[in-house]
């Protein structure tokens, strides 16, 4: 039975925790020679590998198995792209100033500190009625908008922390970071707030690598940023963060049936229902296939990458208990959402936001075709005709290319290349305007309603045009770095005598080779033994140095190197060497020549530490060894 390793048992590590993340070099602020500038982190060697293998693995589990096509966009993205997405309008947090210090502050996480803080000092002395609105506040402030969360400010007297000094008004800030490209054009840009906009960019050149057909997914891995208003956390807020992003393109007729989402009909997910936190209760496991079937969650496509996702997460070393999917209110989804779930995970700071999984329906693709004139479309295609109704546009091309020259035929292409449900809106346009402007590659083309005419017919048809919807898992890496940090640390009995307990798949080196004295002789070993498992891809920590074996085993356990081997006398005569698990501190004796192979079974799952135990023996070290 797993433990959750709730808030405060988290707390209670996290100053040991922090001291070994400092020592040795896992992440620390950048630049902090100059002061430091809040949100943004270096990474050090162990940090660097965990976080590769974690983008390693996140590629295997997804891009592999779900045959994505991985690309790579562009960070510099022009304000015209931006603006059609909705960002430039959108993307914003409140922010709130000390009215004397200029101090800034992300309004709902003021008002959530000011009243936990609040519920930690009175406790018991804090009347009932006032602790309920407390947290009735606390669990809906992510909704308030300007009016409402000014309003909250001067009811519960909230005040800058720092200071006591009362606040301005809550006003929208944009956390896009802005910047100009070239030197004479001057292009308004920003660093992309998200990796998403490049694939839906792409989405032609993409379907067109996928035959035409739908569906399909894009996945990308890159930098996002983010002008936070008040950076904390660690890596949990930053201004500069490591994204990995899937946009599933799915026909919207199809999206509710998946095919391959009945491999996970009974595997149970804890889920926190809207229904759920309306009635003010904890999250709880649902067998996802009823929780589509009872209209939980929007469709099977959607429930499959919540599965994919889940399972994603507890292989790479997540506490399955800690986990839950958290289901956003409706006045709290993204403009673009039609359903969304956030992954989110237990840590020392509460539960925290590490996946949001969102339903995004048809609105990145619409908005970008509306903006360029590019129609961003599939098609469904039959095997055999199909009867239809198809609203007809009978376009006086003459009389066009007449008015437009040689852009008339640019307007002719556009408009009958238009989707069924575009031309029935052009049609009743039509019924109560003159003229409606098109802009086609960058030109804005008139056309005139007496050019133009609608008739309704029934043809038969191989193939009809869609805008196909989108299902877009987005993971924050640092986040899950840091979960997955807190959830591995351990101290032993003794508690200076700390380790992590990383999944092998996420472990920032794979085994170390140790000796037990100082010799010339091992060396030769280690030497070779190094050269085997490199040639296998395995990471390894090599130490010969003339120190106890027991500090060897500390120093590696503290950076999370899972198994340790260890070279010997009997290793001269008998060709064998020990392999010690980091956790259980078991060791059992192991031919050479099966190491290496043995450590790339355990690194990448294949095999458990319990099955080596089956198969080798167990092997007791002597006093003199320790």
């Amino acid at each position: 039975m797993l433990q959750q390793l709730n808030k405060e048992v988290l707390l209670k590590r996290r100053e040991a925790l922090e001291q070994v993340i400092k020592r040795r070099f896992i992440y620390q602020p950048a630049f902090s020679l100059y002061g430091g500038v809040a949100g943004l982190y270096d990474y050090g060697p162990v940090g660097c590998a965990i976080k590769t293998n974690i983008e390693q693995y996140w590629r295997e589990h997804f891009i592999i198995e779900e045959d994505l096509f991985e690309i790579a966009a562009t960070i510099l993205t022009p304000e015209p792209v931006l603006k059609a997405s909705g960002h430039v309008d959108r993307f914003t947090d409140l922010l709130v100033c000390d009215s004397k210090t200029g101090t800034g502050y992300r309004a709902d996480k003021i008002v959530t500190e000011t009243l936990e803080n609040r519920i930690a000092k009175e406790g018991d002395k804090l009347a009932a009625d006032v602790k309920a609105r407390y947290l009735a506040v606390i669990k809906d402030v992510d909704t308030f908008k300007e009016d409402k969360m000014k309003e909250i400010i001067a009811e519960l007297q909230i005040k800058a922390l720092e200071t006591g000094n009362d606040l301005t008004d809550p006003t929208p800030f944009n956390l896009m970071l802005p910047t100009i490209v070239g030197p004479s054009t001057k292009l308004p840009a920003f660093l992309r707030p998200e990796t998403a906009q490049g694939m839906f960019l792409n989405f032609a050149r993409l379907l067109e690598q996928n035959g035409g057909r739908v569906p399909f997914g894009a996945a990308q891995i890159g930098l996002g940023f983010r002008n936070e208003i008040a950076p904390r956390g660690g890596l949990l807020r930053c201004r500069e963060f490591q994204m990995a992003e899937i946009e599933y393109f799915v026909d919207p007729t199809e999206k509710s049936t998946f095919k391959k989402f009945n491999k996970y009909i009974n595997l149970e997910i804890p889920l926190l229902s809207r229904q759920l936190q309306a009635e003010a209760k904890q999250h709880q496991p649902f067998k996802m296939g009823d929780a589509v079937k009872d209209g939980i969650i929007n469709n099977e496509t959607l429930a499959y990458f919540m599965c994919r996702t889940y399972l994603y997460l507890v292989e790479i070393g997540i506490n399955p208990v800690n986990i839950r999917f958290r289901q956003h209110q409706a006045d709290e989804m993204a403009h673009y959402s039609s359903d969304c779930w956030d992954a989110e995970i237990e840590m020392s700071s509460g539960w925290v936001e590490c996946v949001g999984l969102a339903d995004r329906s048809a609105y990145d693709l619409n908005a970008h075709s509306t903006a360029t004139g590019q129609k961003l479309q599939a098609a469904r295609k039959f095997k055999v005709p199909q009867p239809r109704q198809v609203l007809q546009v009978i376009l006086d091309k003459q009389k066009i290319g007449k008015e437009l020259k040689k852009d008339g035929m640019a307007l002719i292409k556009y408009v009958e290349a238009l989707p069924d449900d575009e031309k029935q809106e052009l049609s009743e346009y039509f019924q109560t305007h003159e003229d409606k402007v098109f802009n086609i590659d960058g030109k804005d083309l008139t056309l005139n309603r007496q050019l133009v005419k609608f008739e309704q017919k029934t043809m038969n048809v191989m193939e009809e045009k869609f805008i196909p919807h989108v299902i877009e898992p987005a993971f924050g890496i640092g986040r899950i770095l840091q979960a997955i940090i807190e959830h591995s640390f351990n101290q032993r009995d003794d508690p200076q005598k700390t380790f992590f307990k990383f999944s092998p798949r996420v472990a920032p080196v794979k085994c170390s080779i140790l000796s037990v004295v100082q010799s010339e002789e091992f060396d030769v070993v280690i030497q070779e033994l190094t050269s085997s498992l490199k040639k296998l891809g395995i990471s390894c920590k090599t130490d010969n140095a003339g120190v106890a074996l027991g500090k060897k085993y500390a120093r590696t356990d503290e950076i999370g190197i899972p198994f340790a081997i260890t070279v010997d006398k009997e290793t001269l005569t008998a060709q064998s060497v020990t392999l010690r698990e980091i956790e259980t501190t078991k060791q059992v004796r192991v031919p050479i020549v099966e190491v290496p192979r043995l450590i790339l079974e355990l690194s990448a799952g294949l095999i458990l530490w319990t099955d080596v135990l089956t198969k080798y023996p167990l092997f007791a070290a002597k006093e003199e060894d320790a």
